[in-house]
């Protein structure tokens, strides 16, 4: 949910017009966004993470195979909306999700 400061505060600072309202929400939405996916980013890897821990399913290739392609179609796509954003330092970003390299080598792959 968005907050806008009420017109009367806002008024000194910017005149609101067509185009301002329309960025304001093009920029809400890039944020949102960038959320949802940085969440999504989280959850597969953090499937992957598990899915190696668990030493009894060592032999289930094709499923490590299907968690790996999701991965790294989710950060592929966290990818995208990060640059969209303006923001295009990627060195803290595989830091702090710990994104591995064999995600990372996915990235962008097309699968058939």
């Amino acid at each position: 949910m968005a907050v806008r400061l009420p017109q009367n505060l806002s008024a000194g600072l910017q005149q609101e017009t067509g185009w301002s309202v329309l960025d304001y929400e093009l920029r809400e939405q890039k944020a949102q966004t960038l959320g949802t996916l940085s969440g999504q980013v989280e959850q597969a890897l953090a499937a992957l993470r598990a899915f190696d821990a668990d030493v009894h399913r060592s032999d289930e290739r094709i499923r490590r195979h299907i968690l790996l392609d999701e991965a790294a179609d989710r950060v592929w796509a966290f990818m995208i909306q990060r640059e969209m954003c303006g923001f295009r330092n990627w060195d803290a970003v595989v830091r702090d999700y710990d994104i591995p390299r064999e995600v990372l080598n996915r990235v962008g792959q097309v699968r058939r």
